[in-house]
Order: structure tokens, then C-alpha cells, then sequence
């Protein structure tokens, strides 16, 4: 068990260190929780830290179950059992598109004014403060190579063995740190899952633009 997301982080940032990603690298958090691990990993690969902002398609009468995700430049992940759970085109459609405005709403806010993400050329490492189902990250790992990424490493505190493999098939390396063998919940690995606000995201952000600069 992590005490929070910045411990989470320090543990991550020397595994995928380890790892050696090629240069140059940018670390991607996923907001808003995954950036706090994402900014300790970044610190230790010396690398530039930003967010690729993805948002999870929820199951209408259970919100938190993950049956798909969409992503910056209209990556789309619609997981196959939806449809086995009642859920026809039509409705993750719609449900998709709800999601596209706070992906909107939240790249207005992140990026400040900010152009578009460069990743030509880029390794880019995908970090969340942990993965259920892993559409959501999935989502990223195809936003990131549509976006121009040379290779995708995959990281994070904790993750489901499931997702774990999904994700091995996807990205270039995956950095898992433990892979609880039931996870109801991501918050049960930490002791501190306190939710997060766009403010304390927009602060680690700037914190990290000043750093580069």
C-alpha cells in the first residue's frame, strides 16, 4: 500500500528510470490523478511533464466501471463486452460524446493557451495513479502514436493483471509497480486517495513548465 500519490511516484520514477526510456522522453500524466505520481516520475527521468487528457465512458446505472474511453484527438476505445452488458452503439455514443466536451473542457484548462502537444519523434511515458480496466490508458497509448510518438512506455502504481496484459499488447513496455490480485478499487492501494482539483493539477503543471524553462 502507497501512502499517497507522491510516494507512488517516487517509487515509479526509479522503475521506469530503470527501464532506460529512449530520448527524447515526455512524461504524460493522465489528469487529474495521475499527475502528481506523473511529476515525481518525471523528476526522475529529467524529463518535460504535460498531460494527455482522456476520459472514461461509464456504464449509465454504475458510473465507475470503465465500457470504453476517449482521448484527445478523437481516439476512441469502445470495450466489446458493452454490448454484452445492454449497451448498444447508440448509447455509447452518446455517452461517448458527454465525455468529448469535459475532454474539451479540460484541455482548455490544462493547457493554458498552450499549442497542441508535439510528440514527433518523442518516447513518451503514459502515467496514471493506477488501472482498472485500462480503456482509459489504452485510449492514451492510441492518442499518443496517432499524435506522432516513436515508442509508448505504460506506468503506474497499480494495475490489474488484466489490464496489465491488454496494455503489454499495445505499448513498447509497461512499468507496473503491483498488481493486487483482486482490485475492486484503485483507491485500496492507497492510504491517501484524497480526490484531486483542477487547481492543485494546474500548480504541479506550472511548477514543471518553470522547471524546464
Amino acid at each position: 500500500m502507497f501512502d499517497d500519490r507522491t510516494s507512488a511516484g517516487i517509487e515509479l520514477g526509479r522503475a521506469v528510470a530503470k527501464r532506460a526510456p529512449p530520448s527524447p522522453t515526455i512524461v504524460l500524466a493522465l489528469p487529474r490523478g495521475g499527475v502528481p505520481v506523473a511529476w515525481e516520475v518525471a523528476k526522475a527521468l529529467h524529463a518535460p511533464l504535460d498531460v494527455l487528457v482522456v476520459r472514461k465512458v461509464g456504464m449509465p446505472s454504475q458510473p465507475e466501471l470503465a465500457i470504453g474511453a476517449v482521448a484527445s484527438g478523437g481516439i476512441v476505445v469502445h470495450d466489446p463486452p458493452a454490448a454484452v452488458m445492454g449497451i448498444t452503439d447508440d448509447l455509447f455514443e452518446r455517452l461517448a460524446q458527454h465525455e468529448r466536451k469535459e475532454v474539451e473542457r479540460r484541455e482548455h484548462v490544462y493547457r493554458a493557451g498552450m499549442p497542441p502537444l508535439d510528440l514527433s519523434g518523442k518516447c513518451v511515458v503514459l502515467v496514471d495513479d493506477g488501472i482498472a480496466t485500462g480503456a482509459t490508458m489504452l485510449a492514451a497509448v492510441r492518442a499518443a502514436r496517432k499524435a506522432g510518438a516513436t515508442s509508448v512506455f505504460v506506468a503506474a502504481p497499480v494495475a490489474s493483471a488484466e489490464a496489465a496484459a491488454a496494455l503489454d499488447a499495445e505499448a513498447d513496455a509497461t512499468v507496473i509497480l503491483t498488481m493486487p490480485r483482486f482490485l475492486f478499487a484503485i483507491g485500496q492501494s492507497y492510504r491517501d486517495f484524497s480526490q484531486l482539483e483542477d487547481a492543485t493539477v494546474l500548480t504541479l503543471l506550472e511548477r514543471a513548465r518553470r522547471a524546464v524553462g
